[in-house]
């Protein structure tokens, strides 16, 4: 059952960071899950590095899985961006 919950908080999270980043985002259904998973890793990881606790669900592990998504989409776009600029030449 917990797979089912990181999924379903994957895709929010991935889907509300490609709303916030402006720009185009070339990701299907799977690449905003998967942007929102790593999201999650990400924003798990900042919030633990923040506070002590559990790990259970709670609307500032959200809150903190759309930010780490919003920063992996960043990452991804800063990559992706540079080779794209470099190959055109």
């Amino acid at each position: 059952m917990d797979i089912i919950v990181w999924l379903i908080v994957g895709l929010i999270a991935g889907a509300l960071a490609r709303l916030v980043v402006p720009g185009r985002h070339r990701l299907g259904f799977v690449g905003t899950l998967v942007l929102g998973l790593v999201g999650s890793l990400i924003g798990g990881f900042l919030g633990g590095l923040l506070t002590e606790g559990d790990q259970e669900f709670s609307p500032a592990g959200l809150i903190g899985s759309i930010i780490g998504a919003i920063i992996a989409l960043l990452i991804y776009r800063a990559i992706t961006g540079r080779r794209r600029t470099a190959w055109r030449r």
